[in-house]
């Protein structure tokens, strides 16, 4: 092939890659994104003895320090700043800050949306999950005496079977609502983003180490609005209770009533501004659903019987935006969603 003619072809072969590229990445991360910075760090290690740490390569490793209860964050804030407040997103049950990071079919999440809409983004891995790890003593410990006393209780997964019904994609497994914005056809992506709860292989669990890591990580940043989701609701009601001056504002979706809030925590609530959201199909036959719903609407009512109380408590399809499953930052109209969400912020926590 002459010089001239292959150096054609090479050209029009880059362009169109090119083109393919930026096509893929508008579509999929909604276009270039401009950040003043971008990180990421651990908040709330302590080191601890473990008597078994295992073995390597070389041989058994002897007893020594390791790292536990840390909390992985990862920041991004814009160059342009619409609020002086960052808004910290944590993830619900069995999964980690991915929730928020993309969608299973890969559009855009609220993590790098919000970034846009000129927030300040701090999303996190709890202890236990994703990038934060967990502590594998006790299974060490069990495989080198031979017995399962050391063990952990329980270290659930969430199989596709109960994922399903209790995100509300639909009323049993494989059978979608006819309205879901849940994005099925993605299930198997969402399926990957599940991850052991190996928070119980901490001491305490869940509750004895995310609240203190949410306290850590706003008595490093600041005052931020705090979003949380689904088992990471009480989260919320306890890092109130321990940072009331550092939490600017609440945004609770579907949040796990399982703990109820101790009259200290509502009284913390005083003057803070609080959205608890809630999706479509909440009378499914699911926990995710219609008493989740009434035990959350019976917190807001206790916010607001004392002096200062702004909790208010809103059903998507009550506000025109329907079919939203469990997992609303990832549905079809998350950005939607995100919307909605940010105006409540900039009305109520500005």
């Amino acid at each position: 092939m002459h010089l001239l003619s292959r150096a054609l072809v090479y050209l029009g072969v880059l362009v169109a890659v090119c083109a393919t590229a930026e096509t893929a990445s508008a579509a999929s991360l909604g276009g270039p994104l401009n950040l003043a910075d971008e990180g990421m760090f651990f908040v709330n290690g302590t080191a601890v003895p473990s008597s078994h740490p295992g073995a390597s390569p070389a041989g058994p490793s002897k007893p020594g320090m390791v790292t536990v209860n840390q909390m992985y964050v990862h920041y991004r804030i814009p160059a342009q700043l619409a609020s002086p407040t960052p808004i910290v997103l944590v993830h619900g049950g069995g999964l980690t800050g991915m929730s928020y990071e993309t969608t299973p079919d890969g559009r855009e999440g609220w993590a790098t949306y919000l970034a846009r809409k000129g927030y300040a983004v701090y999303v996190v891995d709890t202890p236990g999950r994703g990038r934060s790890g967990f502590n594998a003593t006790a299974i060490n410990q069990a495989k080198a005496e031979s017995s399962v006393a050391p063990l952990p209780n329980n270290v659930l997964m969430v199989t596709s079977e109960l994922a399903w019904p209790l995100f509300r994609f639909g009323p049993a497994y494989g059978t979608a609502y006819p309205d879901t914005q849940f994005p099925i056809e993605a299930f198997g992506a969402f399926g990957s983003q599940g991850v052991p709860f190996g928070e119980a292989t901490l001491e305490g669990g869940t509750m004895a180490t995310a609240p203190q890591a949410l306290a850590a990580l706003l008595d490093k940043i600041g005052p931020a609005v705090v979003v949380v989701h689904s088992l990471a609701g009480p989260f919320a009601d306890a890092l109130v209770a321990m940072r009331p001056r550092l939490v600017k504002a609440v945004v609770n979706i579907e949040g796990a009533q399982a703990i109820v809030p101790t009259e200290t925590q509502i009284e913390a609530y005083r003057g803070i501004p609080v959205l608890e959201l809630f999706g479509d199909h909440l009378d499914s036959p699911v926990f995710t659903g219609r008493p989740r719903y009434e035990g959350r609407k019976a917190v807001v009512e206790r916010i607001n019987k004392q002096q200062e109380g702004r909790a208010t408590l809103v059903r998507l399809p009550d506000v025109g935006i329907k079919g939203n499953s469990h997992m609303m930052m990832q549905d079809k109209n998350n950005l939607q969603v995100a919307d909605f969400v940010l105006g409540w912020i900039a009305s109520n926590a500005e």
